[in-house]
C-alpha cells in the first residue's frame, strides 16, 4: 500500500495549530466505516489539513477521495506506469513539484507539453499521470498550507482542444474541488494561446466561485511571478532550476521505483460498495455532491 514516508511526530512539531487528538479520532471513524480501507494517521493528517481542520469535512473528502478511485476508471484504473499508455503520457507531458517553494511555504505543481503532436495526445492518460503524481508526492513531503497549480499552455493547438473531453473535463473539476488530499490555494495559466478561450468554455460549467476566484490567467509572465518567483521556475522561464524535461525525469523516477506500491494502492484505495450504510454510489452521483470548496483563507 502506499502510505506516507514523512515523519508524523515532526509534522505536529511543525503545525501546532493540528491537535493530533482530533486526527486520531478521524482514524478510529475511519476503521469503523467497514467500507473503507484503512488510512494510516498520515493520510488521514493530509486530508486534515487540506480541510482546515475541519473534521466533518476531512471525513467527507476522504469519503469522496475514495469513492472517486473506485468508480472514475479514466484516472484510477491502469495506473502501472510501466503500461504504454502510461509512459506515452510521460513522453508528452512534462509535470513535476518545484524543489523550492513559494516565499509563503506553498508547493508549485507545474505541467506543461514537451511533445506538441496532438496525435499523442490523450487528455485523460494526461489527468491520470498528473493525479498519480500529485498523491504519490504528498505522501513523501512535509505536510504543506497550499499547493498552486501552474499549466503552461505554450505549444497548444486546435488539435489539442478537440481532445479535451468535456466529460474528462468535468471529472478532474470534481477532483480538484471536492477530493483532493492537499489544499489548493491557487490555479495558473501562463503562456496563453489564442485557443484558451475554448478551453475556459470547457471549464466554466463545471467551477465553483471559491475555484472560479483562485483561477488566474496570466498574458504576461512578469503578473505571474508575483504568485511565483521566477529564480524558483525551470529553465526555459528565466529560473534557477533545471528545465522541465530534465525535472520530469526526477519524478518520473519516483513512480517507477514505487511501482509495486502503487500496483497495491490501485487495488487497494477503495471502497466497498456493498458495505457502504445506505444506498451504494456510483459515478453518476459524485457529480452531484454539494460541497465547501477547500481553500486557504489568506491571512
Amino acid at each position: 500500500m502506499l502510505d506516507v514516508s514523512f515523519d508524523i511526530v515532526e509534522q505536529y512539531v511543525r503545525l501546532p495549530k493540528v491537535e493530533r487528538e482530533e486526527v486520531q479520532r478521524i482514524v478510529e471513524w475511519v476503521r469503523a466505516q467497514h467500507y473503507m480501507p484503512n488510512l494510516s494517521e498520515g493520510e488521514i493528517l493530509l486530508f486534515y489539513v487540506a480541510c482546515k481542520c475541519s473534521s466533518e469535512m476531512t471525513k467527507q473528502t476522504i469519503d469522496t477521495n475514495l469513492t472517486y478511485h473506485t468508480h472514475v476508471d479514466e484516472f484510477f484504473n491502469n495506473i502501472d506506469p510501466e503500461l504504454g499508455e502510461m509512459k506515452r503520457a510521460m513522453q508528452v507531458e512534462a509535470m513535476f513539484v518545484l524543489p523550492k517553494l513559494t516565499p509563503e511555504g506553498h508547493r508549485v505543481f507545474f505541467a506543461k507539453l514537451i511533445d506538441l503532436n496532438s496525435s499523442n495526445f490523450n487528455f485523460a492518460d494526461a489527468i491520470k499521470l498528473y493525479i498519480l503524481l500529485l498523491e504519490v508526492f504528498v505522501r513523501e513531503d512535509d505536510v504543506r498550507q497550499g499547493y498552486r497549480f501552474v499549466f503552461d499552455v505554450s505549444g497548444i493547438t486546435l488539435g489539442h482542444v478537440a481532445r479535451l473531453g468535456i466529460m474528462t473535463m468535468k471529472k478532474l473539476l470534481c477532483y480538484l474541488q471536492e477530493a483532493l488530499p492537499t489544499r489548493l490555494f491557487s490555479l495558473h495559466f501562463i503562456n496563453i494561446v489564442p485557443y484558451m478561450d475554448k478551453i475556459l468554455a470547457l471549464m466554466y460549467p463545471f467551477m465553483k466561485k471559491d475555484l472560479l476566484d483562485i483561477l488566474y490567467i496570466h498574458s504576461k509572465l512578469d503578473e505571474f511571478y508575483k504568485f511565483v518567483p521566477q529564480n524558483i521556475l525551470p529553465k526555459e522561464l528565466g529560473g534557477e532550476e533545471l528545465e522541465s524535461v530534465q525535472l520530469r525525469e526526477i519524478f518520473y523516477d519516483k513512480i517507477r521505483s514505487r511501482r509495486k506500491e502503487i500496483l497495491e494502492y490501485e487495488k487497494l484505495y477503495r471502497i466497498n460498495e456493498k458495505l457502504r450504510p445506505g444506498k451504494p454510489k456510483n459515478a453518476s452521483d459524485l457529480f452531484g455532491i454539494e460541497g465547501t470548496f477547500k481553500k486557504l483563507d489568506i491571512d
